[in-house]
């Protein structure tokens, strides 16, 4: 997920709410004086020179890019230091140089047009987008990109080969903060190497009225997937936490958690493979537990039989504290 900043160059209210109506995290203020007006808005952080909660010179520097030598002083920062970049031409060429040598790289944008150039350069993009405008439509449409710029990821067909109930165990309810649709999950899993899309709490039927801000994600051991290719322990989660929920076509949005349930339930274990890569996953053994066909849709793994195509995600194995990790590791 970008990160989306609003360049204040005066202090207006009504774009600042706008702004932060919209999705933007951090505030970078023009006129110093009025930091504590616009926290007065608002829980943000706030970028100035003087007073805000990054400061200018110490955790970000500003680069007007007029020709070579300013591209050159702009990778040169230290990579703790936020590089935000402006073109007097605003074109690609600088952006895809900076990308290529630096993380911490945030782009001056006017419109929503360059904000989707800007976070695809190189297919990586920059770190995040600093919109100057005074334009409401502009602010909200810009918002609006960088939400459904989301993650993607290329989900595989896994054939479940054994599904076997393991009696009690503890499992994680994940209630978010927002609505998901059909189609939509989180992916979760034994090993991070090999991941399931546990469908979303979206379907009714005679027993128990929809949830579709929920998903019963399984058992507390268990990988769920996070923002910029992090992991956590199902266990760990906890009010507040990004995760990301992903739809059956491998398009990620970053949801927060509202609230992570432990409760003692039956299990299940479920495996499937994917050419030679196993996937396996313990979840909840009810009803309204889903996984995701390829098509999206929902079955139940009370439904669930050896030879059926649901959906998962395959990567190579190994992590350090939820970072992924190069290193030799087996898991069964």
């Amino acid at each position: 997920m970008k990160d989306f900043w609003y360049w204040a160059e005066d202090f207006d209210k009504k774009l600042i709410t706008t702004a932060l109506e919209s999705g933007a995290s951090v505030i970078v203020l023009s006129d110093s004086s009025k930091v504590q007006e616009v926290k007065s808005l608002g829980r943000v952080r706030v970028a100035s020179k003087d007073g805000g909660d990054l400061k200018e010179g110490e955790d970000y520097v500003y680069v007007l890019i007029s020709g070579k030598e300013d591209e050159e002083r702009a990778a040169k920062y230290p990579s703790r230091v936020k590089v935000i970049v402006e073109t007097t031409d605003w074109n690609v060429i600088p952006l895809e140089n900076l990308i290529a040598q630096r993380e911490e790289l945030y782009a001056v944008v006017k419109n929503e047009e360059e904000a989707k150039l800007a976070i695809k350069v190189l297919e990586k993009g920059v770190k995040g987008i600093v919109l100057k405008t005074k334009d409401i439509d502009t602010i909200k449409r810009v918002g609006k990109a960088i939400e459904e710029e989301g993650e993607r990821l290329s989900l595989v067909v896994v054939k479940i080969t054994k599904i076997l109930p393991l009696g009690l165990g503890d499992r994680v309810c994940v209630d978010t903060t927002s609505m998901l649709n059909r189609g939509e999950g989180m992916l979760v899993g034994n090993s991070s190497g090999g991941m399931f899309l546990v469908h979303a709490e979206t379907e009714e039927n005679p027993y128990v009225a929809s949830r579709p801000f929920r998903v019963n994600a399984g058992a507390v051991h268990m990988y769920i997937r996070l923002p910029e290719n992090k992991t956590k322990y199902l266990c760990e989660l906890s009010a507040g936490d990004p995760v990301m929920v992903y739809d059956y076509q491998g398009k990620g949005r970053l949801v927060y958690v509202g609230r992570a349930k432990v409760e003692r339930r039956p299990m299940l274990l479920v495996e499937g493979k994917y050419e030679n890569k196993k996937v396996s996953a313990v979840l909840q053994n009810a009803e309204t537990i889903r996984l995701t066909r390829p098509d999206g849709t929902p079955i139940s793994v009370a439904e669930l039989k050896e030879g059926d195509e649901v959906l998962g995600y395959i990567e190579e194995a190994g992590r350090h504290f939820g970072i992924k990790v190069e290193e030799t590791i087996i898991e069964k």
